[in-house]
This record gives C-alpha cells, structure tokens and sequence, in this order.
C-alpha cells in the first residue's frame, strides 16, 4: 500500500522513557536530545502511542502519525521518545517490545509524597483538577474510585488523571518492564541522584544508550511551576472540539500545530511556586507508602525507605 511505502525506511525508536511524571522526564528528554548522537522529537507533547489499555483523548492514534514524529532522524545511534504513561499502561510494555524487539527502557523514579503533590499541581494547572486544595484531593479519591466526585468531563476511564495514589506505586511497573524488557535493557533512575549529581546520571545514561558518555549539554531547569493566566484559554488549547481538531490537522503539520500551541500555553502561564504540604499530611503519606517503598527497596537492591522518614 502506499503508506506502507512512506513507512518503508522511517526510523522507528529504540528506546523510550516511559516515566513516572513529574519525575524529571522533561528534563532528561531534553537533555538526551541534545546529544549529537540522539535523536528525540522537538515537540514537548507526549505521543503515548503505546498503552491500548488507557483512555486517550488527544494522543496520536495511527503509525503513520507516530513514525512520522522521528522523520527528522537522519544518522544518529539512538532514536527515543517519552510518554510518562507508559510505565502506569498494563499493555505498554508489552506493545513496545513487539513493536521495537531490542528496545532500551529509561525509568525515573521519586519519593511518591513528593510526586503525588507535584502531580496535583500539574492537574490544577491544566485544568484536569477541580479541587485546588491538595489535601481535598486525596480524600475525594475514595469517592472518585467509585465514580463520584470526578472533575468535569472525567470518568472513571482516566483513572490515571483522577485517582493520584495510583501512580507512584512503581514496584509492580517495574517489575512488569523488568519480565518483559530484561533487567539488562531496563534503565533506573532516582529522582535524588538526578537532583544532586545530574552529570553523573547523565553519564550513566548515556553509557546504557551506547553512546559517548562525555558529551556535555547545556543543564538548565526545563519544567518550573507554572500557574495559568486565563483558564478559558487554556481550555480553548487543550480541549478544541473534535471537528476542529480534524480540520486542523488536515491543514496543518504536526510539528507545526505543536509549536503553535505550545506557545500559546507558554504565553498564558506565569511562574508560581507549589503550595507547601503540611507536615501532618506528609508524616501520613509517608506511613500509608511505606509498605511500597519497601518492595520497591528489595526489587532495586537499594534502600529507599528513608522516603518515608521524616
């Protein structure tokens, strides 16, 4: 067929990061497509091709769409991306693997206290949170495990985008990529180690890429809290009627409709930082995920229980 041609010869990833969010994944991403041998889509906006099992809204549907993403790629060693949902995905793992046989896989992982609030700000900020109040969140997640409660225009199919105590239970993820991928083809990183010696992680990643270790970007800060100006506007860039969306796409490029988008996003937002967790609360959280980390310690062969600890 003729789109069978147009894929002949496109470059498929060979490896992804497939999360957890608010877990640095912005920064890395970036950080790896700067390197001369690497090649990662421009676009900020994650393509979550794979993960059948989770309700998708505005996320690319078609491979030729996908592939269509690394057309740029030319003779670089690595060619990735990064969809943070690919890693919660029941199906994900095993999707990519038939995909791409020899993909590479980049975790990064976080206290999950401190990756549920930063989540929660993330929602409020793009409009997906009704409940500003942190705290007024997680005890609406009982309700909203049984339907109720939900945030307008969610249902319990987005269970990813209403329910945060879901997402950091990372024991389980992992060892789903660990059974399907190889220990050896499974790359983790910690939150902590990245906070506090990026080079050094950086190295280690680019050592499990099989590329030069000792190249150098330009480290700067990619994803800093952000509040947004005008919440209709927002909402006119995220969720445009499905008819527009189809007439825009007709007539104009992906990459160009991102960089569109995207700037309007960054013109409608300011610099705000995240409100403080009280200390009650967090003692709370860290004794309700303190049996996870513990599992999560024993499948790294590294203690992380000091997360749970005041």
């Amino acid at each position: 067929s003729v789109i069978s041609q147009r894929l002949t010869g496109m470059r498929k990833p060979d490896f992804f990061i497939v999360g957890a969010p608010k877990c640095g994944t912005t920064s890395m991403k970036r950080y790896l497509g700067e390197h001369p041998e690497i090649f990662m889509p421009r676009s900020d906006r994650e393509p979550h091709f794979f993960g059948t099992d989770l309700y998708k809204r505005t996320f690319i549907r078609d491979e030729q769409s996908y592939l269509s993403l690394f057309a740029e790629a030319k003779n670089e060693k690595r060619v990735g991306e990064k969809s943070v949902r690919y890693l919660y995905s029941e199906r994900a793992a095993a999707e990519i693997k038939k995909f791409q046989p020899s993909a590479s896989i980049i975790i990064m992982l976080r206290n999950p206290v401190d990756q549920l609030h930063s989540n929660h700000y993330l929602r409020v900020y793009r409009g997906v949170e009704n409940l500003v109040d942190f705290e007024a969140a997680l005890e609406a997640e009982e309700d909203r495990s049984r339907g109720l409660r939900l945030p307008a225009g969610r249902s319990l199919r987005e269970r990813w985008s209403v329910l945060y105590r879901d997402v950091p239970r990372y024991t389980h993820q992992i060892q789903r990529c660990l059974d399907v991928f190889g220990r050896e083809n499974v790359h983790i990183i910690v939150f902590d180690d990245f906070v506090s010696d990026l080079t050094e992680v950086y190295r280690e990643t680019l050592r499990f890429l099989r590329v030069d270790p000792d190249f150098r970007p330009e480290f700067r800060k990619i994803n800093p809290g952000r509040r947004v100006r005008s919440r209709t506007v927002y909402n006119l860039v995220e969720d445009r009627p499905q008819f527009v969306r189809s007439i825009v796409k007709v007539i104009m490029p992906y990459q160009l409709r991102d960089r569109i988008l995207k700037g309007l996003l960054r013109l409608n937002s300011n610099h705000a930082p995240r409100p403080p967790m009280r200390p009650e609360l967090r003692r709370q959280l860290q004794e309700e995920f303190l049996p996870e980390v513990e599992q999560l310690s024993k499948l790294l062969g590294r203690d992380l229980t000091y997360w749970c600890k005041t």
